[in-house]
């Protein structure tokens, strides 16, 4: 009677370790990527100023996105969500290369934006014009991180 009291004793502490490990899995981290944004060494061949539109394609692709309404920019959107357990999940980086083309098709303007505490970042710049176009769009692709908040849903 014993030996079986001591076994089942073991079987339950069996149990209940393998309950807890499960428990601890589903509160782990899980990380998702979205979208695609070429590296500067893939984006490298691209020249200012004189690449065109099919010289872009050709080397590292369409994008998923492009200028709203005049079509003069395409737009790599690449997104990083994580999710813990049962939560849903949270946007926890986003990068996007914008490239802008002239009137003629050819590359005017390479920029690389980024976010930092909710906020649109420049990382870098390969410009032609001072005047840097897509800005709009920009600002509405990031806009919707870091500005909806608990507090401002439940009154």
């Amino acid at each position: 009677m014993e030996v079986q009291a001591g076994k089942m004793k073991t079987r339950f502490v069996q149990v209940v370790m393998a309950g807890c490990i499960v428990l601890l899995s589903a509160c782990s981290a899980i990380y998702r990527n979205h979208g695609y944004v070429p590296t500067d060494l893939e984006l490298e061949p691209v020249k200012v100023g004189v690449s065109t539109q099919e010289d872009v394609a050709a080397t590292i692709g369409r994008p998923s996105a492009a200028g709203l309404l005049n079509d003069t920019g395409w737009y790599y959107v690449q997104s990083r969500f994580m999710q813990k357990g049962p939560n849903a999940p949270e946007e926890i980086d986003r990068k996007v290369l914008a490239i802008t083309f002239d009137k003629r098709g050819v590359v005017e303007n390479i920029e690389r934006f980024g976010l930092a505490e909710g906020r649109v970042v420049a990382l870098s710049r390969r410009v032609t014009d001072t005047n840097i176009k897509g800005v709009g769009f920009l600002r509405q692709l990031f806009s919707s991180v870091g500005r909806l908040r608990a507090k401002d849903i439940v009154k």
